[in-house]
């Protein structure tokens, strides 16, 4: 199966379950209005956290040991050039032409003169890189605030976000590779692990910092969220007040 049809079942299955699950909650409960699937979020958070310290951490390590820095911030340029692409489409859906027209130069500079990416040149000529998708295109269409979900493998995002995958993907890498279900599944194994390996700080911090690591990821994720979705000045909250 093709990762992109992964993410619309995805997208759907848990939209579906959420429906249902919400259904039974007990109305003008605290919890519901932040993590209402929070047992269902939590068992797949472990499962998730199983996964990551019996393989993807390990692999993730053995790669950086084996792998130049060098190499390895080339091979991360490279997915985050693409991952550029979706962004120019989403500046001019959420508004921003401005910096669409900025983020479309420096695709077509890293892609051409940085060699499909593998070098960033477009950041110390002044195009600077912008994180924008789907979900907040979403979100500033009016769709603020939404029921956080952990999904199988991809970790932290809310049903917003995870349709937003569905959004991005006519976007992405595997899409648009002409190749064998096989070879996709090898490439994005290989994102996978890159981004793991560029992420091994963090669950350092994790791990020594949080006591309730679930609701430490959970929180980080929403607040880091809001933020990109308001440009880095969103408005207060009534828990700000």
């Amino acid at each position: 199966m093709r990762p992109h049809r992964l993410f619309r079942i995805l997208g759907l299955f848990w939209a579906v379950f959420l429906i249902a699950g919400c259904a039974s909650l007990p109305q003008g409960s605290a919890a519901s209005d932040r993590d209402p699937m929070e047992s269902y979020n939590r068992a797949m958070y472990s499962f998730n956290d199983t996964l990551d310290r019996a393989v993807l951490q390990p692999v993730a390590r053995g790669y950086v040991a084996i792998t130049p820095d060098l190499v390895r911030t080339g091979i991360s340029n490279f997915f985050n050039n693409i991952g550029d692409l979706a962004v120019f489409v989403n500046d001019f859906l959420q508004g921003k032409a401005k910096q669409g027209l900025a983020d479309g130069g420096r695709f077509v500079m890293n892609t051409t003169i940085g060699l499909l990416g593998v070098f960033d040149v477009a950041t110390p000529a002044g195009l600077p890189r912008h994180r924008e998708d789907f979900g907040q295109t979403l979100a500033v269409w009016g769709w603020d605030n939404s029921t956080y979900l952990v999904l199988p493998l991809l970790g932290p995002s809310t049903v917003r976000d995870t349709l937003g995958l569905v959004g991005d993907t006519p976007l992405g890498l595997y899409t648009n590779l002409h190749t064998t279900n096989t070879k996709l599944a090898e490439i994005f194994a290989f994102e996978t692990v890159n981004t793991r390996s560029n992420l091994l700080a963090a669950s350092n911090v994790l791990e020594t910092a949080a006591l309730d690591p679930y609701a430490f990821v959970r929180d980080a994720y929403l607040q880091r969220r809001r933020n990109l979705i308001y440009d880095g000045h969103p408005p207060p909250t009534p828990d700000d007040e």
